[in-house]
C-alpha cells in the first residue's frame, strides 16, 4: 500500500476512473441499467474514500476501484433488488469480464467505451442543457451538486433534468454504440459543440461568486483529446483542443488572488501554463496539415496569435482582426462580431469600434450580454464621451454576470465618474 495521497490527487483520480467505470459497466450492461452502473461507480469511490484513509492507496488504485464497482454490480444484481426479471442476464453479461481490465491493459477498450458514452450523451434527440450535464455527470464524474453550481442552478432541477434524460435514453432505446458512418459527421459536430459549451462554462461563467472553473475547462480538454485520439479523429478536432488548451493555458492569470478578473493584456504571462501552451501548439500543428479550415481552425489560430506574443505590447494585433474577419465569413455570431469590435479599437481606433458595435445594438441574443455595453462604455470612455460611457457601465451592471465582473464593472464606473466630475 502506498501513503494515503493528496485531496487533490485522489479527487482527480476519482473524477477520471468515475467516468471510466460508468462507461464500462454501462457497455456490459446497457444504457437501460445507467443507473447501477453509476451506483456502482459511486460505491468504488466510496469505499475507497473510507478504506484508503487508513490502509493507503493500493498498488493499482485503478484496478482496486474498477474491481469493487464489478463486485458491487454483480452482487446488486444477484440480491435481485433492482432487476430480478433479468437478473441472470445481467451477472452473464458482468461475468464475461472476470477479470475486468483490472490491470488496465485493456486501455484502448475503456478509451472506446468512453467515446461510446460522450456519443450518446450528446445525441440529438436530448437538449443541449441534457447532453452538457449528462457529459459531466457520467463522462466527467461530477456529482448534481457540482452541475448544479456550473448551470448557476438548483441541485434539484439539475437532478431532475439528469432524469428526464436518462429516461429519454431508456424509451428512445438509444444505445452506447459509436454512431453509423452515415450519421458520424453530424453528431460529431454536434460532440464537438458540446464539450466546447462544456470548456466555454468553465472558461468564463456567466453568473456566480467564480470567475473561471478550471476543473470543467481540463474535464473538456480531455474529452476533446479523446476524440481526437480515436479513429474520428479530423483537423477540426486537433483544433478545438488546440484552441481549448491554449485558452486554458491563460486561466491562471485570469484571475488575481482576490478572485478578480484580470484583463488579457494585464495578465502576468509568467502564470500562463507552459506545458499546454506547447499542447494547443502541438494540436494547432496537427490540425493545419490538412485542406479542412473550420470556425475552431479560425479560434485556434486567433489564441495561437496571442500566445505566441512575446508580451501584451507585441500583440499581432492586425493578424487578430484578420482572423475575426475570416471568422465573420464563417458564422453569423453576435458574439463574435462583439469581440471584432473590441479588435478593431485595437487596430483602427475607437471611433471604427463604435461604429462596428452600432449594429449590434438590437441584436436579441446580446439583449441580457454584459459584455455589450461594457464594451461600448469603454470605447466611449476613450473618445470622451463620459455621460454616455457612465450610462453604458450602469447599463452592463444591469445585465447578469459573475460577482468579479461585476466588481470589475464598478471600478470602471467609480473611474468615469472621477473623470467626469473631476474628483
Amino acid at each position: 500500500m502506498q501513503e494515503s495521497g493528496s485531496p487533490a490527487l485522489l479527487e482527480h483520480l476519482f473524477r477520471r476512473e468515475s467516468g471510466r467505470i460508468v462507461a464500462w459497466l454501462a457497455g456490459l450492461l446497457g444504457s437501460a441499467h445507467l443507473q447501477l452502473a453509476e451506483d456502482a461507480a459511486q460505491e468504488a469511490m466510496l469505499r475507497a474514500a473510507q478504506t484508503w484513509a487508513f490502509e493507503g492507496i493500493p498498488p493499482k488504485p485503478e484496478a482496486w476501484l474498477f474491481r469493487t464497482a464489478h463486485n458491487y454490480a454483480i452482487s446488486s444484481v444477484r440480491r435481485g433488488v433492482v432487476f430480478s426479471s433479468k437478473a441472470d442476464a445481467l451477472v452473464a453479461a458482468l461475468e464475461t469480464v472476470s477479470q475486468p481490465v483490472l490491470d488496465l491493459d485493456a486501455e484502448q477498450s475503456l478509451r472506446d467505451d468512453e467515446l461510446c458514452m460522450v456519443f450518446m450523451c450528446c445525441h440529438p434527440k436530448l437538449a443541449p442543457d441534457a447532453q452538457v450535464a449528462l457529459s459531466l455527470k457520467l463522462v466527467g464524474g461530477f456529482s448534481t451538486e457540482e452541475i448544479a453550481r456550473i448551470f448557476f442552478s438548483e441541485p434539484s432541477t439539475i437532478a431532475q433534468r439528469l432524469v428526464r434524460a436518462k429516461r429519454l435514453i431508456r424509451e428512445q432505446n438509444l444505445t452506447l454504440a459509436m454512431p453509423a458512418k452515415a450519421h458520424l459527421e453530424e453528431r460529431l459536430s454536434s460532440v464537438l459543440k458540446v464539450i466546447y459549451l462544456m470548456f466555454s462554462g468553465g472558461y468564463a461563467a456567466h453568473s456566480g461568486e467564480d470567475l473561471i472553473r478550471g476543473d470543467v475547462c481540463l474535464e473538456a480538454l480531455r474529452l476533446g483529446r479523446l476524440v481526437a485520439s480515436s479513429s474520428m479523429g479530423a483537423p477540426r478536432v486537433d483544433a478545438l483542443v488546440a484552441l481549448m488548451a491554449l485558452q486554458a493555458a491563460r486561466l491562471p492569470a485570469r484571475t488575481d488572488v482576490a478572485g478578480d478578473l484580470v484583463l488579457l493584456e494585464e495578465q502576468d504571462r509568467r502564470l500562463w501554463d507552459e506545458s499546454l501552451i506547447a499542447l494547443g501548439f502541438t494540436y494547432f500543428d496537427r490540425s493545419i496539415a490538412g485542406d479542412e479550415i473550420s470556425e475552431w481552425h479560425v479560434q485556434a489560430a486567433i489564441a495561437a496569435t496571442y500566445a505566441s506574443a512575446a508580451s501584451s505590447a507585441e500583440i499581432d494585433w492586425a493578424a487578430i482582426l484578420e482572423h475575426y474577419d475570416q471568422l465573420m465569413e464563417m458564422t453569423d455570431s453576435p458574439v463574435v462580431a462583439l469581440n471584432r469590435a473590441v479588435v478593431v479599437m485595437k487596430v483602427h481606433g475607437a471611433e471604427a469600434s463604435l461604429a462596428a458595435l452600432i449594429p449590434l445594438q438590437g441584436k436579441s441574443a446580446l439583449r441580457k450580454y454584459h459584455l455589450l455595453p461594457a464594451v461600448r462604455g469603454h470605447v466611449l470612455a476613450a473618445l470622451g464621451r463620459l455621460d454616455e460611457a457612465k450610462a453604458a457601465f450602469s447599463a452592463a451592471l444591469e445585465c447578469d454576470c459573475t460577482l468579479p465582473e461585476k466588481r470589475f464593472l464598478q471600478r470602471q464606473l467609480a473611474m468615469v465618474s472621477i473623470q467626469l466630475h473631476g474628483s
